[in-house]
């Protein structure tokens, strides 16, 4: 059986979700942030970046969100999840995979934890920068969901790490004036609806606390268990 690392409302939201689009058996190991446990000498033997999730498969533990994701949709082809990798889509599949991994949600993580990047007296300005990349890289990505529909449809696994991204984009970081606005982008603003209507988002939002609508009016998590921050 699949086994995932999580905490509530973390990257391991996104690997959750394809598992639930995948119908899968698959347990749960909680990581609770609140006790620090992603720094533990346990978890840290299980991803020595101290970083959630991680995913136990028959090929071993995998690490890194975007990895754990193009495990999922290879293993199980058939489900549409992405591109095979004999299709003639696959190419753009990757591309917007790690324009999600490598560029959007970095981008994100520097602008949810500043104080990891750059110096206190500089935070305000890199504030303003970052969030001036990623409303550009939220404006490219509406585009993309134009030109591959396809690639993009609700339950593929790029709408499930988009969706995330957006909710967290509208409740972080806490201590400054929101900064992202869904209705800006129309394409994304339709497929978090689309999501929304999803057994598999349902089924997250049960798990972990996220709300009836937790890409499109996105609320503070209330997890039944462990810390989200």
């Amino acid at each position: 059986m699949l086994k995932l690392y999580y905490a509530p409302d973390n990257a391991s939201l996104i690997l959750r979700l394809a598992l639930e689009e995948l119908h899968l058996d698959y347990e749960t190991v909680l990581v609770d942030r609140g006790e620090q446990e992603q720094h533990s000498p346990a978890y840290l033997a299980i991803n020595p970046m101290g970083q959630i999730p991680a995913l136990d498969t028959p090929d071993g533990i995998l690490t890194e969100t975007a990895a754990c994701l193009l495990w999922l949709c290879d293993a199980h082809p058939a489900a549409n999840l992405g591109a095979p990798v004999q299709s003639q889509k696959r190419g753009a599949f990757l591309r917007w995979m790690f324009f999600l991994s490598n560029t959007l949600h970095s981008d994100l993580a520097r602008t949810f934890y500043p104080d990891r990047y750059v110096p206190k007296a500089t935070l305000s300005a890199h504030h303003q920068i970052m969030t001036k990349r990623l409303k550009k890289h939220f404006s490219t990505l509406d585009s993309a969901l134009s030109a591959h529909p396809s690639l993009f449809h609700a339950g593929s696994a790029l709408s499930l790490y988009v969706c995330p991204l957006l909710r967290w984009s509208a409740l972080y970081p806490t201590d400054q004036e929101p900064w992202f606005a869904l209705s800006q982008y129309p394409n994304l603003a339709k497929l978090a609806q689309q999501m929304e209507q999803r057994d598999s988002v349902h089924a997250a939002v049960k798990a972990e606390g996220l709300g009836a609508n937790p890409f499109t009016r996105p609320k503070l998590p209330m997890p039944p268990e462990g810390s989200a921050i």
